[in-house]
């Protein structure tokens, strides 16, 4: 059984999967379970075609009521937004990086919205007409009823006296007919008493018979409604019959018997006489009034012997029965029926007959009292009536008199009133009039008007206030092209929105541009509840004003019981804000969401909502909103389709308005209390002033017939009436002063603008790094400061000026302690070029181009001087021709090419002047342009000289670090945050700063997060709170799993004023992080603690920190001039090694994170070396610094040769001895002589801001590359916070990769045939080539059949025939950016080349080999061109030492660099000729033979063919050499591969130098052998 129950489970039960394909999840799941898509039956389901949403459309409006064309346009309308939008999100993520998802929901929602909002409108609207409308119509019946009644008055006062005397004459005439009619009335009565006796007598007899009557009635009525049932066709039936049944005949003859017909006579066949009745019932039946005449049959005189007969033959028959008889005929059953009721009826009417005699006695004798009875009341009736109508005419004629005056009283007050009513809203009657008309125009507009209000309900809440304009401009003019009824403006406010509410919403905190407006209106709209994106706080803050007197519960998705608050928010119907969620919701919210309540059975009035596991009442007054803190959340489908997700970003407008307030309030705040005075009390005018315009209209229209006879009404309009008047001129006077106060006020807007330009400026920083975040409230709080802290001064433009002034710098100060070096320009730069807009000096196009360089299109035009300028500089001057500004530049370069080649030639183009007319007619950016075009490498001095110029030199010396200044900015409640980069380690800082602060050993405790490290540290933080003490938690970042139990601790755990002591501080260290929570961000004071840029500024952040900056220590040593010249030149070595990182690997190998620790340690040591020895111990020192405290982070060979090399410039005798000493050629930079701390600290701020190479021993050519780099990095970050430009439509992704990976497939060579190399190139004793030459082929081979296999792969996996696995979803990935993929890095030789680049090296190397198989081993090898290198020198050198039977490990190479610069008639003799390799930071002079100086901007230099010469090392004669190493990538840094050797260094050539190595060394002079392009 159990069997057969699986197989039928298995044969009839369907499991429906679904899942969405966007996000990660759906990719990942596949790829962990392949069963997905093996065992599955896949449906893809594609966005909604055109014709499904029509007729999704058609179908939900087909009951709206609207014309049948208008209809059709709106589906068109419904369809088109859909589209559209779908199109607006793609190009959304395209430029802002933000994701919105278009999904059927959101167009059943659309159309959800539209019928919701358009009955609601119309109802609202038609009411209101009508109450205007009724409200005139009252006003205009009052008006003409002024004349009516007062001619009416005056006809009305002669009827009065007339009416009065007649009453008079009557009263009199009456009085004589009263007598009369008494006498007469006692007659009356005595013959009543009579009549009444004989009356009850009658009526006794007459119950008696009725007693009697009331048995019989009953069967008889019950006979005859069966006669009634009767038809004629039952008859004819009967009337039939030939032979008719017994029981026919039986009823038949009895009906005959009653009715008096005779029977005839027949005889029977026994001869016997018998009566036949049949022929006589026939005949009867015959009579079409047959039944009739049964009905009116006299009951009552039947004769005795009919009723015998009766009696005898047939009710005494059992067969005479209906039931029986029915049997037979249903016909002759109700005739037996009539026939038995008749029997019954003539015995009960036998007895009563007699009483009926007396009955009629009795009342023959009543009949003769009543008739003398009403003769004698119909004479009393005469004198009666005659009186009546004499008191009638009386009252009727003092009714007239009374009413006559009523009326004349009432007509003076309804004139009155009318006055009145006309006098207090005569005014109103033009404004109504017009409301009238203005709704009429409504009315007919609010399809169109409604519909785009839908839409944007529906769909524009994501978007930024740019995209719902575009969007909601060309719906509008497509709604007019398709004639559907639309006001003239169209704007959400108006459609949707009511002003006072409007003003309420602004008093709670909602921001007043539109924007914000239509924000709040979409989450009054919506059917779904609203999901906020806010990261300033402003939806936040008015909602919990807006519902604050609602009994709002603010929960948030970490708090422990947030589930218990929202089951009470539902059942008893308050309001509920959830608050900082993340990008996913807690599926317990789900039926929340969905609003999937349901009705329990028995209670239909109560609907009820499951939450988890408990089922609880739904209260219909419960709202719910949800906010959250990220920029930039990427929701999934499956959390947008169920909430109304809102854009709540606050706009420059809403916030110049806040900033407005802000700085009113500080520099009048007696005018801006009164301004907000006023807004309250003039939002509570308009209140009042609707309410009473609503009171007035609805007693007008409720108000029933003349409203002027309705005294409550006309008392309740004029108390209004005067009440609104008041309230207008307090309204009136309110405004004015409101307007007066404006104008004070908006003396301060430029402050409020520069406010709003910078806050906006700093919150882009956050698409840089997601550790740049700066909350509003963190902003206002910089703002109030700067409003406090800034000069004061009477004259309002200088106050404006100060306050400017003092918050730029103030921002620019506090953001830059949280900053990368990197980014601290480049934030300048923004803050610079943010301003300049915002005064309009800025183009937009030429800002772009200025970081872009244009789009790179086809370049038609040849380069005019490709010697020395390269092809995309001209590029960029072909494309900057097409700016408005630069117009006929190309052409002018063309022609004034010499000009044009002497600023491209100069040290410093970017301050030279340009050819005229280009110095004159451009500015100060367009220049940028033009030396971006020239020279790249030249921008950041420009950019600095830019910033300086326009906002002064200060915001080009970022401020020092300086922890104390942190601290007093942090308070107990927020966190103070270390952002790291690689090195920095700011421990030792706050060590020292907390033994300074008196928290010491005890009162600081550290932990590194980690794994399971996250409750250990919040039970540190729980008692550091109480002690007050520190705590410091190490590499957030590691634990990015309880960061947002982090996140909980520092919003409602640490702010806790009744537990957290004032000097407890929490201080956090993390790498950047994605994970890391936004609000401790913006809460928190963030630091980074990095190196400063520049020479000059990390000597001065040297000196100005401990141990150098305690005068104690600074002025502790028994040799002052000593220490003071080594301790200035550990400075500068300090300053040297650090700033030579960013020139790349020509600065180090490997980028070593040399720290403050460093320096600090060798500080030390220089101090009590000096004080214990007599003589400065310059060896001891140097080891120590250079091999330990410095060298000790050095890995690599030739850096540790570098680092001494360096050292040795600073720690001689020379520095000490010779107060002319120079650190460089330049002579800028020396120690200075013997002077006080203030000294030093003024000579170093001296210094060039921007160093020129040579300090650091570098070539010039070194800035090129670090200085291009720089730039490129500037400018890419620049972008980052800018919306990005869309390109044109070209092919998919997909097709690219398809194309490019068919295109590479071709071009790779099949596999190498390594059995034929073999044979061809056996293992031979005394040729290692040939080994060399077949693993070199071996190793190649796995790298193709890799390149191959994966390009086949991936193009099987785009067209769907095997899985993209990550794997080769990385090959995809690095292909679509032209980077090799790690799949085919991790089988290749060490490149750096980008794709294109990389697969024509790879091709020319394997022709090399297939030229070396077919055409034997070369005269001169490309060295470059082999993957393991060493192989090929090792093979070199065994060869040698296997033909002259030396020792391998005793020989080395002697090399000499020959005149031929890529081949070689003939081998040599012994060893190997090799070319390809390049010269970084030097080249080799072809003249003298010796390493020379490289040319300007001529950063590589090919080196000849090098004769590689074997021999024994003891015999090499000593030269003056420099020992260049080589590398096979120009990056030089290297992993130790398990031969011993680096995986990128090959060997060391000694080329020969008339200059000291020292030189070359500290040049970083090498060999590569290959280049990155």
């Amino acid at each position: 059984m159990y069997n057969k129950f699986i197989e039928r489970m298995r044969r009839n039960l369907h499991v429906v999967l679904a899942f969405s394909p966007i996000g990660d999840a759906f990719r990942n799941r596949l790829r962990m379970f392949p069963s997905l898509i093996n065992c599955c039956t896949i449906d893809w389901f594609q966005v909604w075609p055109e014709d499904a949403l029509e007729l999704v459309a058609n179908k939900f409006l087909d009951d709206v009521e609207m014309t049948q064309e208008v209809r059709e346009e709106t589906v068109v309308m419904c369809k088109h937004f859909h589209q559209s939008v779908r199109a607006l999100s793609t190009k959304y993520y395209d430029t802002m990086r933000r994701r919105n998802y278009v999904t059927p929901t959101s167009y059943l929602e659309l159309i959800k919205t539209f019928k919701n909002l358009l009955n609601k409108k119309r109802f609202e609207i038609l009411t209101l007409k009508n109450r205007y409308m009724v409200g005139l119509e009252k006003l205009e019946f009052s008006e003409q009823q002024i004349s009516v009644m007062q001619s009416e008055l005056v006809e009305l006062q002669p009827k009065l006296i007339e009416t009065s005397e007649e009453t008079e004459e009557l009263i009199v005439i009456i009085e004589g007919e009263t007598i009369e009619v008494e006498a007469k009335k006692k007659l009356v009565e005595e013959d009543e008493a009579v009549a009444n006796k004989s009356a009850e007598e009658a009526r006794s007899i007459k119950i008696e018979c009725e007693e009697k009557l009331a048995v019989a009635m009953p069967a008889l009525n019950a006979a005859i409604a069966a006669l009634d049932t009767l038809k004629q066709n039952d008859i004819s039936l009967v009337k039939t019959m030939l032979n008719p049944p017994q029981g026919v005949k039986l009823v038949m003859e009895s009906v005959c018997i009653m009715k008096g017909i005779k029977p005839e006579r027949k005889t029977d066949p026994s001869g016997k006489a018998v009566e036949d009745y049949w022929p006589a019932a026939k005949r009867m039946l015959n009579d079409m009034k047959f039944l009739d005449s049964l009905k009116e049959y006299d009951k009552d005189n039947i004769p005795g012997s009919i009723m015998k007969k009766i009696r005898e033959k047939y009710t005494t028959n059992p067969d005479f029965d209906p039931a029986i008889i029915k049997n037979v005929s249903s016909a002759c059953e109700g005739l037996c029926r009539w026939v038995r009721a008749m029997d019954i009826y003539d015995s009960v009417i036998k007895v009563v007959a007699p009483k009926q005699k007396s009955l009629a006695t009795a009342e023959g004798v009543l009949s003769e009292q009543m008739a003398k009875l009403h003769q004698t009341q119909a004479e009393l009736k005469q004198v009666t009536d005659k009186l009546q109508t004499l008191n009638d005419h009386l009252a009727q004629k003092q009714t007239e008199k009374t009413n006559l005056e009523e009326n004349i009283e009432l007509t003076k007050i309804k004139i009155e009133r009318a006055e009145k009513l006309i006098s207090g809203l005569g005014g109103e009657k033009v404004r109504w009039t017009q409301n009238v008309k203005t709704l009429t125009e409504t009315y007919m507009n609010i399809v169109g008007d409604v519909l785009l209000s839908a839409s944007v309900v529906a769909y524009l809440g994501p978007f930024i206030l740019d995209y719902r304009q575009t969007a909601i401009k060309e719906w509008y003019s497509m709604c007019k092209d398709k004639g559907i009824p639309v006001s003239e403006i169209f704007s959400l406010n108006r459609t949707l929105g009511d002003p006072v509410q409007i003003r309420d919403w602004q008093i709670a905190g909602l921001p007043v541009d539109n924007y914000s407006t239509d924000n709040a209106i979409i989450v009054m709209s919506a059917n779904r509840w609203p999901l906020m994106i806010d990261p300033q706080g402003q939806a936040n803050k008015w909602v919990k004003n807006m519902e604050k007197a609602n009994k709002l519960e603010i929960v948030k998705p970490n708090d422990p019981n947030y589930i218990r608050c929202l089951e009470n928010c539902l059942q008893f119907g308050n309001p509920c804000l959830l608050e900082n969620v993340g990008e996913e919701l807690d599926p317990i919210l789900e039926p929340i969401l969905l609003k999937q309540t349901f009705k329990q059975p028995g209670q239909n009035n109560i609907d009820y909502i499951r939450l988890g596991e408990h089922i609880i009442e739904y209260s219909q007054g419960f709202q719910f909103y949800i906010t959250t803190r990220l920029r930039n959340p990427h929701y999934l489908p499956e959390v947008s389709v169920k909430v109304t997700l809102l854009n709540f970003m606050i706009t420059p407008l809403g916030l110049q308005d806040q900033l407005l307030g802000i700085v009113a309030a500080k520099e009048k705040p007696e005018l801006e209390e009164k301004k907000n005075q006023l807004i309250v009390e003039s939002a509570y005018n308009k209140r009042q002033l609707k309410e009473i315009e609503d009171k007035i209209l609805e007693v007008l229209s409720s108000s029933q017939g003349n409203i002027l006879e309705d005294e409550t009404a006309i008392n309740i309009l004029s108390s209004s009436k005067v009440l609104s008047e008041e309230i207008s001129q307090k309204q009136q006077i309110a405004s004015q002063t409101e307007s007066e106060i404006d104008g004070v006020r908006n003396g301060y807007k430029p402050v409020a603008h520069h406010g709003s330009i910078l806050f906006f400026t700093i919150s882009d920083l956050a698409n840089i790094d997601p550790m740049y975040q700066y909350s509003l409230t963190w902003f206002i709080n910089l703002y109030h400061q700067s409003i406090v802290n800034s000069d004061k001064s009477d004259e309002l433009w200088e106050r404006i000026n100060n306050l400017r002034e003092h918050l730029t710098y103030s921002i620019y100060k506090n953001v830059c302690r949280s900053l990368f070096e990197k980014d601290k320009l480049l934030f300048s730069f923004l803050l610079c070029i943010g301003l300049e807009k915002g005064r309009g000096d800025i183009d937009d196009q030429d800002w772009r181009f200025l970081l872009t360089g244009g789009v790179a299109l086809e370049n038609p035009f040849p380069n005019p001087a490709a010697s020395w300028l390269a092809d995309k500089s001209w590029a960029e001057i072909v494309r900057v021709s097409s700016l408005p500004a630069f117009k006929g530049f190309m052409d002018h370069f063309q022609k004034q090419i010499d000009d044009w080649k002497m600023i491209y030639d100069s040290a410093t183009p970017h301050t030279e002047a340009l050819p005229t007319p280009w110095c004159d007619k451009l500015t100060d950016l367009e220049e940028l342009i033009v030396l971006r075009c020239l020279r790249p490498d030249k921008m950041v001095p420009a950019i600095q000289r830019y910033i300086a110029d326009r906002m002064g030199q200060l915001y080009i010396e970022p401020p020092t670090f300086d922890l104390s200044l942190c601290y007093q900015d942090s308070n107990c409640f927020s966190p103070l945050i270390f952002v790291l980069s690689p090195g920095a380690d700011p421990m030792a800082g706050l060590y020292r700063f907390a033994e300074e602060k008196g928290m010491g050993s005890k009162g600081l405790q550290t932990i590194s997060l980690g794994q399971g490290q996250g409750p250990i540290a919040e039970k540190m933080i729980l008692e550091a709170i109480e002690n007050g003490t520190w705590v410091v938690l190490q590499n957030c970042h590691l634990a990015a799993s309880w960061l947002p139990e982090l996140e909980r601790i520092c919003e409602s755990v640490i702010t806790d004023a009744t537990k957290t002591q004032p000097t407890f501080r929490l201080w956090l260290t993390s790498y950047p992080s994605p994970v890391f929570p936004v609000s401790v961000l913006q809460n928190g004071v963030k630091m980074t603690n990095e190196p400063p840029k520049g020479l000059r500024a990390n000597l001065l952040r040297s000196y100005l920190n401990d141990p150098i900056s305690d005068p104690l220590f600074f002025a502790n040593c028994s040799k002052p001039r000593v220490f003071e010249k080594l301790l200035f030149g550990l400075c500068f070595f300090h300053a040297l090694v650090q700033e030579r990182r960013k020139f790349g690997a020509l600065g180090w190998n490997i980028p070593y994170e040399f720290n403050e620790s460093d320096l600090r340690i060798s500080v030390r040591q220089l101090e009590m070396f000096i004080n214990d020895y007599e003589e400065a111990p310059l060896e001891a020192l140097k080891y120590l610094t250079g091999e330990c405290n410095y060298g000790g982070r050095v890995t690599d060979d030739y850096d540790r040769r570098l680092i001494m090399s360096i050292l040795d410039i600073f720690y001689c005798e020379k520095i000490i001895e010779d107060d002319n000493y120079k650190f460089s050629s330049s002579g800028s930079y020396f120690a200075p002589v013997k002077g006080t701390y203030q000294q030093y600290l003024d000579y170093i701020r001296q210094l060039p801001l921007i160093p020129h190479p040579e300090v650091f021993g570098l070539h010039e050519n070194a800035d090129i590359s670090k200085d291009q780099q720089e730039t490129q990095q500037m400018f890419d970050g620049i972008l980052l916070t800018l919306p990005r430009q869309m390109s044109g439509g070209g092919k998919s992704s997909q097709d690219i990769i398809e194309d490019l990976a068919s295109d590479i497939l071709t071009k790779i060579p099949p596999d190498f045939n390594l059995e034929e190399v073999q044979n061809k190139y056996p293992v031979r004793y005394e040729e290692s080539m040939n080994t060399v030459l077949v693993q070199e082929l071996i190793r190649f081979n796995r790298l193709i059949q890799v390149v191959r296999q994966s390009l086949q792969d991936i193009r099987k996996a785009i067209k769907g025939l095997v899985v993209m696995s990550s794997e080769l979803e990385d090959v995809f990935d690095s292909m679509m950016v032209g980077k090799v993929p790690a799949m085919w890095a991790a089988k290749s030789y060490p490149s750096l080349k980008p794709m294109g680049s990389y697969i024509t090296d790879l091709l020319t190397r394997l022709q090399f080999f297939k030229d070396w198989i077919f055409s034997g081993a070369p005269s001169v090898f490309w060295i470059s061109g082999f993957y393991f290198t060493q192989s090929f020198l090792t093979g070199v050198l065994q060869n040698y030492a296997r033909r002259y039977k030396i020792p391998i490990d005793h020989l080395a190479f002697e090399f000499e660099v020959t005149n031929q610069e890529t081949s070689m008639p003939t081998k040599p003799a012994n060893g190997a000729y090799v070319k390809g390799l390049f010269m970084e930071g030097a080249r080799w002079c072809r003249q003298n033979h010796v390493i020379e100086e490289s040319q300007p901007k001529i950063l590589y230099d090919m080196m000849p063919v090098i004769w590689l010469k074997p021999g024994d090392k003891a015999n090499f004669a000593e030269e003056m050499t420099y020992a260049c190493p080589v590398y096979k990538t120009s990056a030089r840094r290297g992993t130790l591969s398990t031969t011993g050797h680096s995986t990128n260094y090959v060997l060391t050539i000694l080329l020969k130098t008339n200059q000291p190595e020292s030189h070359w060394i500290n040049r970083g002079v090498a060999l590569l052998c290959q280049l990155d392009d």
